[in-house]
């Protein structure tokens, strides 16, 4: 059967149909406009998805989405996502009835980890850890084939585990969450806060590869600090890839000076867990929302 999916981001919401052997037929992106609220995102998403349709000639097909967030088992509610405007909402409800079908909803990190673990660089591979360091700090397990949501729907959410309990404070209202520290906009952040210049990641890596003393000191410090939020992840999941996405993920030292620290901090006598870039790039979230659909 037909599938589409949706990748719906903080900036971009990105639809895409694949063909029963999962090649790509159609894709479009578009802009969020979160600025504008709630509402507008739903009709921003029904736009997308009367094209994506159209595109087929608005044959059968299945329908899944990733969003930032998960839907709450306890009150069918959006919860945990950075697009705030989402946080307390029924998007799943709404979307069903605005649309007139059913929608299957995951966290956009799940569908990132289901989009490496099928086609990408977790192919084969019994327990996938997908991580994406973008804006935000967020993860997804897959094992098997299959998304594994947990009890509560949080299953790899690392983001949020607290590496520091007088950090700065997170949007989800705890303090030195990993996201703060070695996320994109985290570490653009806490570049700032330390040296009260406002650079870009880009600009922070370049300089640092240039040898400047703050960004070699700065970079050294958010190595260390993703070894032990990787080393920390490991020993408890003990995946058998861990593969990185988002922006971050384009750092290539993290795959060198990166793993070295995690190497430092595993609770084993070696790291054999490879920890690796994606295959698919920002495409992964958009096609694994359509291979989660219903």
């Amino acid at each position: 059967m037909l599938k589409i999916g949706i990748d719906l981001g903080g900036t971009k919401i990105e639809g895409i149909v694949l063909d029963e052997n999962g090649n790509e037929l159609f894709r479009k992106r578009i802009a969020t406009e979160s600025e504008r609220g709630y509402n507008h995102i739903l009709h921003r998403i029904h736009k997308l998805y009367q094209e994506l349709s159209a595109s087929i000639n608005n044959a059968e097909h299945t329908f899944g989405i990733g969003t930032p967030g998960s839907i709450s088992t306890r009150t069918g509610l959006l919860k945990n996502s950075n697009t705030v405007c989402l946080n307390g909402k029924p998007l799943k409800h709404d979307l069903e009835k605005m649309l007139g079908r059913k929608i299957a909803i995951q966290n956009d990190a799940n569908c990132f980890a289901m989009a490496e673990a099928l086609y990408g660089a977790g192919r084969n591979k019994e327990m996938v850890f997908g991580v994406i360091m973008g804006t935000g700090c967020g993860g997804g397990i897959v094992y098997r084939g299959q998304v594994w949501n947990g009890l509560q729907g949080i299953g790899g959410e690392w983001g949020h585990s607290v590496m520091d309990l007088n950090g700065p404070p997170c949007y989800c209202g705890a303090r030195g969450c990993i996201e703060t520290f070695i996320s994109g906009g985290g570490l653009q952040n806490r570049y700032f806060e330390r040296y009260k210049e406002r650079l870009s990641l880009p600009e922070i890596v370049k300089r640092y590869r240039q040898g400047d003393r703050q960004a070699v000191e700065f970079m050294s410090d958010f190595f260390k600090k993703f070894g032990r939020a990787m080393a920390n992840l490991i020993n408890i999941l003990d995946p058998d890839i861990v593969i990185l996405g988002g922006g971050v993920s384009n750092i290539d030292e993290l795959y060198t000076e990166g793993v070295k620290e995690v190497e430092k901090c595993i609770f084993n006598d070696v790291l054999e867990t490879p920890i690796v870039k994606n295959k698919l790039g920002d495409s992964a979230g958009v096609i694994g929302a359509a291979l989660i659909g219903c």
